[in-house]
């Protein structure tokens, strides 16, 4: 009778083992936030090819499955960031050139390219990242010592948002750019009859087009650079905004050797060589790839007073900025780009180029549709216009660091009452329901925490303003989650394979040191990543 007892014992258990079904990878001892309809969340879940099998209890999915197991110490488990608008293979170079970001004065500027002149003694000096509101002295710098300490050397350094440069002597010599030339969409700054070095928006492409191409091994590491940076922060997709298709082969390249694992969504800039292509080839859609989109510039930048406004600025008396285009030109893009079939995404900061952009889209779009058009930043609303967003299905692609960075000189450029419309996320959020959320990096921090930590507190680091910016345009934590995981992914028409732990998606997801739905609000920009995961591997570990 014991030997019976025995071999029954023992034939129950070997059933039970041979009864579980065998998964790549278990997750359990989690708080994990699926972001699914219901915003559940499981204690663990199932991964096998890539992809989740089943969310649940620790008990009920350790029960059910059998594989390699990983403990997550009772840490919080998010579906993997998305950053909805970003600069990806822009950023990758970034990391190659002089890093200016965070500088506090002209001065200090002219040291650190001193120094990277000596590390990097040939060719062109480039820089990114000087904010002149970040100075002292707030005003735009002049080329005179950059032409006294670099004669024979061409130099550009790009304005934190990209739309403003200064340029050197020998840089603009080459560009073969002349005191008072008009550039349309663009501004070369003249000063007593002489070339400042001020290049605003379309102005900069003439200096841009002499620097010379990356190579193929340069292009490579710049996008493997910032993969490596974007893992570290537990970005798992980016969208890129605004590149060009010659591009596309090597990030396919890069994909299909596994060397490139990130997912891009990658928008086309408004260039007619992109429209040939993508409009006979097709839209692009691989599990790490797609193309689908065309990213169009309505106006330049709040920082540079490049954007281009209803009324004058408030601290620049008769000018209102300017259109980086005729007005002609974005109908007929967007006419073309909606006859072919694809997603049309346009920036737009100031209240003018908002209303524009809202306007052809309604023509084109002609009110409810599934289209997923988007304005990108969408920084400066007029009151009346935002019903435009609802009318007309029209998606806001906002980045909330934006405010805590600008709030400081917003109200200065805007006025008291035309502020009140900027940054006014909420507000938009509450037009359709859903809004995507990202960083514009290298504009700001890569780290999706600031994202998270700008959109629900509304602060600096700081803890300044003391009850936050414009909080009457805060986000709930869930709303800003969803922006930057699921709503992210429906602004790129993939919320059916990524966005949220659920079976059959994408196995993407971040392990980070805290619950940033429970923790104390003044420290969210502090939470650190743990893991991050693609496809159930492991990418990146602290």
């Amino acid at each position: 009778m014991i030997r019976y007892f025995f071999l029954l014992a023992i034939s129950v258990l070997f059933f039970s083992c041979n009864s579980q079904k065998q998964a790549d990878l278990i997750v359990h001892n989690a708080v994990v936030y699926t972001v699914d309809d219901k915003f559940s969340v499981a204690g663990a879940f199932a991964v096998k090819d890539g992809k989740i099998l089943e969310t649940g209890s620790s008990e009920d999915i350790l029960k059910k499955y059998k594989g390699e197991i990983l403990d997550a110490g009772g840490k919080a488990v998010y579906p993997g960031f998305i950053d909805g608008h970003s600069h990806f293979y822009g950023y990758g170079e970034g990391l190659q050139q002089a890093d200016l970001v965070g500088t506090k004065s002209w001065e200090e500027i002219l040291e650190k390219l001193q120094q990277f002149g000596k590390e990097n003694s040939e060719g062109w000096i480039i820089g990114r990242g000087w904010d002149q509101n970040d100075w002292a002295n707030k005003e735009f710098p002049d080329n005179v010592k950059l032409n006294e300490l670099f004669p024979n050397r061409p130099v550009i350094l790009t304005r934190i948002d990209g739309h403003a440069a200064i340029a050197n002597k020998t840089a603009l010599d080459l560009a073969g750019l002349k005191p008072g030339q008009k550039i349309t969409g663009g501004e070369v700054e003249t000063i007593n009859g002489k070339l400042s070095g001020i290049l605003v928006d379309n102005a900069q492409g003439a200096v841009y087009a002499k620097i010379p191409d990356q190579t193929l091994a340069q292009i490579k590491e710049s996008l493997l650079d910032a993969q490596k940076n974007c893992f570290a922060a537990g970005l798992t997709s980016v969208t890129d905004c605004g590149i060009n298709h010659n591009l596309l082969p090597v990030i396919t390249e890069l994909h299909q050797s596994n060397q490139l694992k990130m997912r891009i969504y990658a928008m086309l800039s408004d260039d007619k060589e992109n429209y040939d292509f993508l409009f006979k080839n097709g839209a692009l859609k691989t599990g790490r790839l797609n193309v689908r989109s065309f990213k169009v510039y309505m106006d330049g930048a709040l920082g540079s007073r490049g954007a281009c406004l209803l009324e004058p600025y408030s601290d620049k008396s008769g000018y209102s900025g300017f259109l980086l285009s005729d007005k002609k030109h974005f109908a007929e893009v967007a006419q073309k780009i909606a006859d072919a079939g694809f997603q049309m995404n346009t920036h737009a900061i100031g209240d003018s180029a908002n209303r524009e952009i809202l306007n052809v889209y309604a023509k084109v779009l002609k009110g409810k549709n599934d289209f997923r058009w988007r304005v990108e930043h969408a920084q400066v609303v007029n009151q009346t216009d935002f019903k435009l967003f609802a009318e007309n299905n029209i998606i806001p692609s906002v980045q909330s660091t934006h405010a805590t960075s600008d709030m400081y000189w917003a109200t200065d450029r805007l006025g008291t009452e035309r502020v009140k419309g900027a940054y006014a996320f909420k507000q938009l959020l509450d037009q359709n329901g859903w809004l995507v959320l990202g960083t514009d990096f290298p504009v700001e921090n890569i780290n999706p925490m600031y994202t998270f930590y700008a959109a629900v507190v509304r602060k600096d680091m700081k803890g300044y303003p003391a009850d936050g910016y414009q909080m009457e345009n805060a986000m709930s934590r869930e709303e800003a989650l969803r922006g930057m995981t699921i709503w992210a992914a429906k602004g790129q028409f993939e919320e059916k394979e990524k966005g949220s732990i659920e079976a059959g998606k994408f196995a993407d997801f971040v392990i980070l040191d805290q619950d940033i739905m429970k923790a104390d609000a003044e420290q969210l920009f502090k939470a650190q990543v743990l893991k991050t995961y693609i496809n159930g591997e492991n990418v990146y570990s602290k």
